[in-house]
């Protein structure tokens, strides 16, 4: 998958694990590096995991329209599709297949 940053601040941390580990810590910045890997790895979205640890899913409220990953309880790995358009699947919500580009947009506790 295609993994964009909101900011070049944000992609060193996503990039780079001293960068990670100076502003996250250390056990942080290891499932960091490893949910960019599974990322990265996977075709589009639908082949992440929605099980833990992973636990890929949409957001509701004022955060709709975004994803997150599990990174060190509470904090999420937050992102946004980086299509224009998302189709629907069967009139049932987005078709996370069509998916291969994301923009990782934050780190966050969305609690």
């Amino acid at each position: 998958m295609l993994i964009y940053f909101k900011s070049n601040k944000l992609q060193k941390i996503c990039s780079k694990r001293n960068e990670a580990v100076k502003k996250l810590g250390s056990k942080m910045a290891d499932k960091l590096q490893q949910r960019m890997m599974e990322l990265s790895a996977a075709d589009c979205l639908a082949d992440v995991s929605t099980l833990r640890p992973t636990r890929c899913h949409p957001l509701k409220g004022n955060r709709s329209g975004q994803f997150s990953v599990d990174l060190d309880q509470p904090y999420r790995l937050i992102f946004i599709p980086a299509i224009d358009v998302i189709l629907e699947k069967d009139g049932i919500g987005l078709d996370l297949s069509q998916i291969d580009a994301i923009e990782i947009i934050d780190i966050l506790d969305t609690h």
